[in-house]
């Protein structure tokens, strides 16, 4: 199963650019860094390619939520028409349409919520891969630095006893934090499992408040006629 978006982003802001340097210390080359430094723009190009397609979600259901308002509207026009003509039974078929249509647009409110707080946390999740991408980088820049120091014989600026490396061993702080609450936003709440025989009384309520809905809808439009 590939890996998701939040725990390959996760395990890439958990570990500490220090980790990587120790290992690329024992390794005895650079090529445990550059590797991070690889993975972390693969998973940049994920986590773009995927709010991309959040912020596309969300733009379609706002045009379906407006065009469902529309129709919604244009029914109330139909319903009075129908009456003036004697169609009771018409309008009631309008008016329940109606209802439909309001409650499929009142729906797509949640879809757009949720696809904006997923584009928030992609939001934080590039800024702090971004943050550690730069410090990956910072740390091999020193690493290599240091090692031609090294090799040419000198000690170089900045070599501290316990290797090359360390001047640019430092946490992420702002970056975790930053994730942090973009995990937080993202927590989703569990629903409790009722029975069928609950579910399907809360379903005859339904019914019953659309059908007194139409009614009352009805009988206003018919106020309206006989004024």
């Amino acid at each position: 199963m590939a890996e998701s978006i939040f725990a390959r982003v996760s395990r890439l802001l958990s570990a500490t650019v220090e980790d990587a340097v120790d290992r690329m210390e024992q390794a005895g080359g650079d090529a445990v860094m550059r590797e991070a430094i690889r993975e972390a723009d693969r998973a940049i190009d994920q986590v773009k390619a995927e709010h991309e397609s959040t912020m596309t979600r969300r733009l379609q259901a706002a045009r379906q939520q407006k065009m469902l308002i529309e129709r919604a509207e244009e029914l109330t026009t139909k319903a009075k028409f129908a009456l003036a003509e004697g169609r009771e039974d018409l309008a009631e078929a309008a008016l329940s349409r109606q209802i439909d249509f309001e409650a499929q647009a009142k729906d797509l409110d949640s879809v757009q919520q949720q696809a904006r707080e997923e584009e928030q946390w992609l939001e934080n999740g590039l800024a702090a891969l971004g943050a550690r991408k730069r410090q990956m980088e910072d740390a091999l820049q020193a690493y290599l630095a240091a090692r031609r120091d090294a090799a040419s014989g000198g000690d170089g600026p900045g070599r501290g006893p316990r290797g090359p490396g360390r001047s640019a061993e430092k946490k992420v702080d702002a970056a975790e934090q930053a994730f942090d609450r973009a995990m937080a936003g993202a927590g989703g709440v569990g629903f409790a499992r009722a029975d069928a025989d609950t579910i399907n009384c809360v379903a005859e309520i339904d019914g019953m408040q659309k059908s007194a809905t139409v009614a009352e809808r009805l009988a206003a439009l018919k106020a309206q006629q006989a004024a």
